[in-house]
């Protein structure tokens, strides 16, 4: 836990270190992401819809039995919830400690062939995201972060990973650097993103607008519309490890295990909200 959480680590007892899990999980994300590749390559598949009419696909599926059965048996104590999971996997939210699993962000984005999804793999403890992964299959890149260790960043044949930063506050004259969702920028969104004075926009898929930050090519996204605790977890961790910060539109950080599965709104952002609102 972070020196300056006060709070008792509710980690079971015997579980390796943040940093000790970290390459385990990174490799079975990028082994998923080669799952989600295998289909991908093979050109369009097949598109199911769930309950809620959002697209599902073999690639989905073929993920999310990789990353369950390989957390499993690298954690046995420790629950996972999986946005493909059956019903039961919902309990496990309420666990003091459980990973939090997207195993392909951007299903729209996969049967678009833009190549920008990814798979995302969280540790929650107490509500925080304290350990994350987001790899980008089609783009054979990786982003992790965990409390106490940093974001990193590597490409595909790299043999050393490259430490990652939010950018510093903006230079005077430079305007602010906006991701937007390339699905859900609506007025409320437009509105907010006036607040914050000069800017332009840069559009990405699934959670590289998170990553985007991280590594300090953007600045802030502004997320007003319904997305679920999978689809951020793992990337806040990402940034908050970097520096970032991840907030409801109160300033009261973005929690998971919550009764409701939806996220409120939230803003990601390199410095604190009110650092980027002008008067």
């Amino acid at each position: 836990m972070s020196p300056n959480n006060p709070m008792q680590s509710a980690m079971p007892s015997g579980l390796p270190s943040l940093a000790a899990l970290l390459p385990d999980v990174v490799a079975l994300a990028e082994a998923a992401g080669a799952d989600i590749m295998a289909i991908y390559n093979a050109g369009p598949t097949a598109v199911m819809h769930k309950a809620d009419d959002s697209p599902l696909t073999a690639a989905d599926l073929a993920a999310h039995v990789r990353i369950v059965a390989g957390l499993q048996q690298l954690t046995p104590d420790i629950p996972v919830v999986s946005e493909e999971g059956c019903v039961p996997d919902e309990g496990a939210r309420t666990a003091p400690v459980f990973w939090l699993v997207d195993p392909l962000d951007g299903t729209k984005e996969f049967v678009a062939r833009n190549g920008e999804f990814t798979v995302n793999i969280a540790l929650i403890e107490q509500g925080r995201p304290v350990l994350g992964v987001v790899t980008v299959p089609a783009q054979n890149v990786s982003y992790w972060g965990s409390v106490g260790v940093g974001t990193y960043r590597r490409q595909a044949g790299e043999t050393q990973a490259q430490r990652l930063h939010v950018a510093v506050p903006r230079e005077a004259g430079r305007p602010l650097r906006v991701m937007a969702s390339k699905h859900h920028f609506h007025e409320d969104t437009r509105a907010l993103i006036a607040c914050m004075g000069a800017h332009e926009l840069v559009q990405a898929g699934s959670s590289l607008k998170f990553c985007r930050i991280a590594e300090g090519a953007a600045d802030v996204y502004p997320r007003l519309g319904p997305t679920c605790e999978w689809d951020t977890a793992a990337a806040q961790a990402v940034v908050e490890a970097a520096g970032g910060h991840v907030c409801t539109l109160q300033g009261e950080p973005l929690r998971y295990g919550k009764a409701e599965v939806l996220n409120p709104d939230f803003v990601v952002s390199s410095v604190p909200l009110a650092d980027l609102l002008i008067d």
